[in-house]
């Protein structure tokens, strides 16, 4: 696919997304732009503010990248939109990109004049904006000014450099289609994290090779002194942590107290109390003076352990404490950038072992996500009108697969795979995450962005697959898709009403499905997901009931208490669900007739469950046989050399291993598949196949 391809679906992708959507093209661009810089660790979250001053005064502003205060940081983000309203791909020269980034600025500057933001009215986006960063000021250090646009940026531009306001730095990042293609494609969007020690970090650092002579990479210990660690965060940030399982699934860098304490009463015992950082690079350059190696640069440097203490070094040093003698202990591995994606995630995984991680690995190649691709490409939902023509709702575990697996296609064939995969019938984690989460009485979660919402997510899914991986069956698939025709419903209902004025709506959205969901498990009453998803649509008496519930949940939220006056920052608090949680609704009577008892419900549950679990069987079954004796050998080869396995699991892995021809029994299977499951959370490398 070349960029000219990409950026002619994207365009197409985010005009369909609207109309399907009933939502302005210039906010699903924004919103689907966003999604990539924030997988690409540009950005922790993003919230749409749309601004712009009157003509003549040249202030515009788009959105911002969340509260800084939330993850101890000393960094905010603002953003600008440039949407080319075309498939065709524009140039955006040098004069326009200087222009656009002033208006931002404006922003910038004006926001800080309380005169102005007086004169602003108080329940607007807009205000909230400029009332968050009048009040963060003080603790900001830098500001990011980001522009996304459609347009390619000119080969003549080379960027723009930093500049200075108000005592903080200023930096401007262009993300063009070309980049946000490189991104979506191959993961190169974001710019290299280069680390020059020798030219922008005060020298080279001692290295000891720590390498086995048959290991296929290069390892190394050094000591980091404290300052150099700090000046490293505080030019890359969370950038640096984009690998690190702990970071992603928790918050971006979060300061530790009891780290900081150490800085500043004891900083000679900190290498003796910490236990250092593992780290992964793609390349290093590294000097032998004849004495001692030297490390003098790093090229797409991650810190995959010990996110906390490098984030508590940054804010302690920030915070005006000497960070001069505080040294840490360094693991660097380095990583061939062609086995980077699969071996970085694994060595953070590892790493942070000693510690228990929560659904560590709750990433695209979790069972979890394979199982729902599985149920996704299999299962097609029933036809809405009437018609015999039946479609699936395409689950997008990794980003791409949508636009792969329309790639290599026909024309003819491309027009038979979109009727039968709708792109409005696609969904990605994050997606799912929303939809599951408002269920679960959780909107201030969902408020908080893609990436935070499904971070907690991961941790609450991941410990249920532990525990009861039947839970997740052909039936709870099938309920997931109907809370997500509820969810979009939803969003164009509450587009249509008179009410709504614009901005807000995800938070909406989000807090009246809660609702919903809440005085239900009061009432000991459920909806019928099953009836919505052989529906394919909202039961009639549903749709009055979401608007009643979005214009009350609406007044909840433009009406923040005082000392919090922007509202999506409102959305984010437990106590604004508190609030809300508490209205009084009264639910149409309609609405209330067609629901089922929460015992109907959980008997239907069990039942799923109970298939699944045969299912399961079977699959386990079919899995072993396929895998061959010699697999099921060396891991049970492997797990008995190192003492890991009890008897029962040794006898289930040599009944697979029996080269005789025999068959094991589904039971033999599941033991088998579940002794293989503990030899590679102990560090077992063999992987039974994604076919098997």
């Amino acid at each position: 696919m070349t960029v000219e391809d990409f950026a002619g679906d994207f365009f197409q992708d985010v005009v369909a997304e609207a109309d399907a959507e009933g939502q302005y093209v210039e906010d699903v661009f924004f919103h689907r732009f966003c999604e990539h810089l924030m997988e690409a660790g540009e950005l922790d979250s993003a919230d749409r503010v749309p601004y712009q001053g009157q003509p003549g005064r040249g202030i515009r502003v788009d959105g911002y990248g969340g509260d800084p205060a939330e993850d101890d940081s000393d960094t905010f983000s603002l953003l600008i939109s440039d949407f080319h309203p075309s498939a065709d791909v524009g140039r955006l020269i040098g004069s326009e990109m200087n222009a656009i980034f002033r208006r931002l600025s404006n922003f910038l500057r004006h926001a800080l004049d309380r005169k102005w933001r007086d004169a602003l009215e108080e329940t607007s986006p807009a205000f909230g904006l400029a009332d968050l960063l009048s009040k963060r000021w003080s603790g900001i250090g830098r500001v990011r000014l980001f522009l996304i646009t459609n347009r390619t940026l000119s080969e003549r531009v080379d960027g723009r450099e930093a500049d200075e306001f108000d005592g903080r730095t200023i930096t401007y990042s262009v993300w063009d289609i070309g980049r946000l293609y490189r991104q979506a494609t191959v993961g190169r969007g974001r710019e290299d994290i280069d680390v020059d020690l020798v030219g922008a970090f005060g020298g080279p650092l001692p290295v000891l090779p720590a390498q086995q002579p048959e290991a296929d990479h290069e390892s190394y210990l050094a000591i980091m002194p404290g300052k150099v660690l700090a000046a490293i965060y505080d030019r890359w940030g969370t950038r640096l942590l984009e690998q690190n399982v702990r970071v992603f699934l928790q918050h971006r860098g979060k300061v530790n107290k009891g780290i900081r304490a150490t800085i500043e009463n004891e900083p000679n015992m900190f290498f003796a109390y910490n236990n250092g950082i593992t780290a992964t690079a793609e390349e290093v350059d590294i000097d032998d003076d004849g004495d001692r190696l030297l490390l003098r640069r790093l090229k797409n440097f991650q810190i995959v352990n010990g996110g906390q203490t490098t984030a508590s070094i940054h804010s302690a040093q920030r915070g005006k404490l000497d960070v001069s003698e505080t040294f840490v202990q360094m693991k660097l591995s380095v990583v061939d950038p062609d086995r980077a994606n699969k071996l970085v995630p694994k060595i953070s995984q590892f790493a942070n072992s000693q510690n228990r991680v929560s659904a560590a690995d709750f990433f695209a190649n979790h069972p979890f996500h394979v199982r729902l691709e599985g149920f996704s490409r299999r299962i097609h939902a029933p036809s809405p009108d009437g018609t015999f023509r039946q479609s699936k709702w395409f689950y997008e575990r990794a980003r791409g697969q949508y636009a792969d697996a329309r790639g290599g296609l026909t024309q003819a064939q491309r027009k038979k795979f979109d009727l039968e995969n709708p792109r409005r019938q696609l969904f990605t984690k994050t997606d799912l995450a929303k939809f599951v989460n408002v269920w679960e009485e959780r909107p201030h979660e969902v408020s908080l962005g893609a990436q935070k919402n499904f971070a907690a997510f991961a941790r609450r899914i991941g410990q249920q697959w532990k525990t009861a991986p039947d839970d997740f069956n052909e039936a709870w698939y099938r309920e997931a898709v109907a809370k997500a025709i509820v969810f979009k419903a939803t969003e164009r209902l509450v587009t249509e009403q008179a009410w709504y004025q614009g901005g807000y709506r995800a938070n909406i959205v989000a807090y009246a499905i809660a609702k919903m969901a809440h005085d239900l498990g009061e009432r000991d009453q459920a909806v019928d997901f099953q009836d919505i998803w052989r529906r394919q649509v909202l039961p009639p008496a549903m749709g009055p009931a979401l608007v009643t519930a979005a214009e009350s949940v609406h007044e909840v939220l433009v009406a923040p208490p005082e000392g919090i006056s922007n509202v999506t920052e409102w959305a984010k608090k437990q106590a604004c669900w508190k609030r809300v949680s508490e209205l009084a609704i009264v639910w149409p009577r309609p609405f209330l007739n067609d629901l089922m008892s929460t015992d109907d419900r959980r008997s239907a549950v069990r039942s799923a469950r109970r298939e699944q679990r045969e299912l399961n069987s079977v699959e386990a079954q079919i899995a072993v046989v396929k895998a061959g004796p010699e697999f099921w050998s060396a891991a049970l080869a492997w797990g008995t050399e190192r003492g890991l396995l009890t008897p029962t699991e040794t006898g289930v892995l040599g009944a697979a291993a029996s080269p005789a021809g025999k068959t094991p029994t589904e039971r033999q299977a599941s033991k088998a598949v579940e002794a293989l499951t503990k030899l590679q959370s102990e560090g077992y490398a063999g992987e039974l196949s994604s076919g098997a």
